[in-house]
């Protein structure tokens, strides 16, 4: 058994925002415009209130300007769509999310696709995802750029590894697949993405040099499914009852962290592994937008 690494989230975040601190003091200091980024909340989801928190104070941390645009759950398709609108024609506006998950009766998609690509800051708009597919420069989706970037400052290279990816979605998995596979720095995987019809899931993730877990089913790697050596990282953040916390829940991951990280080489934890990273990624999304 080894001592695996803890690949720290929170201390890479801390280095990146202190990076754009720097960029966005050097632009005031020339007269040039600070970045803005505005977040669209939808009613009061506890998750979604903490994610929106966290990055309304990260904007402070970096100098940036931010807006929060609240609006009750019951507020209609045509009136949310007319909210994405007016912030697609605000100057002032560099970029701005619209935080999912929306109230049932709000189509995602039509949303997304309200949203001005060019101040889609969380890469989910379909010109963004085509144009990170051929390898444009472009927004690219929060949580796969700050995995990758998660890796290269960590120094695990992934070159001609095998990457396993466990989760298909179109916010993780799916364009995680692509970043990693492709020839550019921080990249040249080979990457095997892995979902709920794969068979023989355990042989596959024995395989990996670097197991990145994002399923959202709480312990679903175990110690089985590692192979001695591997890199793993969890993008799991489900929240679960937990008396003993204030907020009354935890936060757990992918991966049982315990009984799996004796076999690592190097491992994320959860909290402060991938989240602070996927806050961070937005920042540099919106730092993009603005220059």
């Amino acid at each position: 058994m080894m001592e695996p690494k803890i690949i720290s989230g929170n201390a890479t975040a801390k280095e990146i925002k202190a990076e754009i601190a720097a960029t966005v003091q050097k632009r005031k200091e020339a007269g040039l415009k600070v970045p803005h980024l505005a977040a669209v909340l939808v009613g009061n989801d506890g998750g979604s209130e903490a994610y929106v928190s966290y990055k309304v104070k990260d904007c402070a941390e970096v100098g940036f300007e931010s807006t929060l645009v609240r609006k009750e759950s019951n507020i209609s398709e045509s009136e949310l769509l007319q909210v994405v609108q007016d912030l697609n024609d605000n100057p002032e506006i560099d970029g701005f999310i619209v935080q999912l998950p929306l109230p049932d009766h709000i189509d995602e998609s039509k949303v997304l696709l309200a949203i001005d690509p060019t101040k889609d800051v969380d890469g989910f708009h379909p010109s963004n995802v085509g144009r990170m597919a051929l390898g444009l420069e472009t927004f690219k989706p929060a949580t796969p750029l700050g995995i990758v970037e998660l890796l290269k400052r960590n120094d695990i290279n992934v070159s001609g590894k095998h990457c396993v990816i466990i989760g298909r979605s179109n916010i993780v998995g799916s364009p995680l697949s692509i970043l990693l596979s492709q020839n550019a720095d921080g990249a040249n995987a080979t990457v095997t993405l892995c979902h709920s019809r794969t068979k023989n899931l355990e042989e596959i993730t024995n395989q990996a040099d670097v197991l990145i877990a994002a399923i959202g089913k709480p312990g679903y790697v175990t110690e089985s499914m590692v192979k001695e050596g591997a890199v793993v990282v969890d993008v799991g953040t489900t929240r679960v009852p937990d008396a003993s916390k204030k907020s009354g829940f935890g936060l757990k991951g992918d991966v049982l962290f315990d009984e799996v990280s004796p076999k690592c080489s190097a491992i994320t934890p959860v909290p402060g592994g991938v989240g602070p990273m996927t806050r961070v990624a937005l920042l540099l999304n919106t730092l993009r937008a603005v220059s």
